[in-house]
């Protein structure tokens, strides 16, 4: 559900394990693209998400394929997306409506590539729909449609492949919730569409919308993020803003449901933010990192499981990086490449070769 960008990557610079340099969370599987290309995944696995081939869960990190050239990743709740240096896209695991894009339901436990296509630049993975941007700005859904998230005008109730949303070429990213999407346009605009049962549009009012609509008149929007029901995202300026469903605190402010953004306190050096399932973290620029919402299993890092009206400091570090993916269980990255998993584990989704829980950030031993 988070934005998930092609990236560079360099070579490791010595003979020691390649470090990791991205990481995509679902709902109890975990995934990491290392600085030499190569994508490994571990966790729960009853839908294939792994992509090892298998349905068998996994306790520590496995490597996905012989590729070395995957650049950039996101995790749907029990699926993968991801695309690699040569532009093509490719995704795995649960394909119940599509969210796949290979044209079928069928599950699928390695990577299957969507379509033939060499320029897509960036995907987001959501429940049971998937939205990815290519180079030349266009920008393409695919997957569930009830609610009109893949921005058709709900022509169709599912899409088994990538359908064009309108005819723009100026946007820049997307994210994809549990069936609500929003983007940024090269512009600084910021669109979305889908399910707005609570107000998780930003558009002011409630019900949905099939096309996307943009939020207020700003242009400075430059991050933004869907969770379960609720949105956040960062503006130019550093500032903070969310809105949507807040029953555990997801919008980093007291009170209701919100139908069009308010900013998360007077803090304006926020750099980055990621939303999952009813939980979000952000950091920034000090390295700092900061979560709050849903608590339930330890993933606020904060010793309880009380949910979190407010941003609640991960830790002391601040050596934090923006690359973070949150949910009921949260990974993050430190400067140096190292990877700290948190929250939830009853599908060893943490990567410590257990099922217990951990209310503290753990570091990720990754294989050599």
């Amino acid at each position: 559900m988070v934005i998930a960008a092609v990236a560079a990557l360099a070579g490791p610079a010595s003979a020691a394990a390649p470090a990791p340099s991205a990481v995509a969370t679902g709902y109890g599987h975990t995934c990491v693209i290392r600085t030499d290309g190569s994508l490994w995944c571990w966790g729960g696995n009853y839908s294939g998400q792994v992509g090892d081939g298998t349905i068998v869960s996994k306790t520590t990190p496995v490597r996905v394929g012989s590729a070395s050239s995957w650049a950039g990743i996101d995790g749907g709740t029990s699926y993968n997306c991801a695309v690699r240096t040569e532009g093509t896209l490719w995704c795995w695991g649960s394909n119940t409506r599509g969210q796949l894009g290979d044209g079928t339901t069928s599950r699928r436990t390695a990577p299957v590539q969507v379509g033939t296509a060499t320029t897509w630049a960036s995907v987001s993975a959501g429940d049971s729909h998937t939205c990815a941007v290519r180079t030349d700005g266009t920008l393409w859904c695919w997957g569930f449609n009830r609610f009109g998230q893949l921005g058709d005008g709900a022509a169709v109730y599912t899409a088994t492949s990538p359908l064009q949303v309108g005819t723009a070429t100026n946007w820049a990213s997307v994210t994809a919730g549990f069936a609500h999407t929003c983007a940024t346009r090269t512009d600084g605009t910021l669109w979305c569409w889908g399910d707005s049962s609570t107000g998780q549009l930003g558009t002011g009012a409630l019900g949905y919308k099939t096309t996307p609509t943009q939020v207020g008149t700003a242009t400075t929007w430059s991050d933004v993020t869907a969770g379960y029901l609720f949105t956040c995202a960062t503006r130019t300026d550093g500032t903070l803003w969310c809105w949507g469903e807040n029953g555990y605190g997801q919008l980093g402010v007291t009170g209701t449901y919100q139908a069009a953004p308010i900013q998360v306190g007077t803090v304006n050096t926020w750099t980055a933010v990621n939303a999952g399932f009813d939980t979000a973290c952000a950091t920034r620029t000090d390295g700092s990192l900061w979560c709050w919402g849903n608590n339930a299993y330890g993933q606020l890092a904060d010793g309880t499981t009380t949910h979190r009206y407010a941003p609640t400091r991960i830790g002391t570090a601040t050596t934090w990086t923006a690359d973070a993916a949150a949910g009921y269980h949260n990974c993050a990255f430190r400067t140096g490449a190292a990877l700290w998993c948190w929250g939830n584990n009853d599908n060893a989704q943490l990567g410590d070769g257990t099922t217990t829980q951990r209310s503290a950030p753990q570091q990720v031993v990754l294989p050599g």
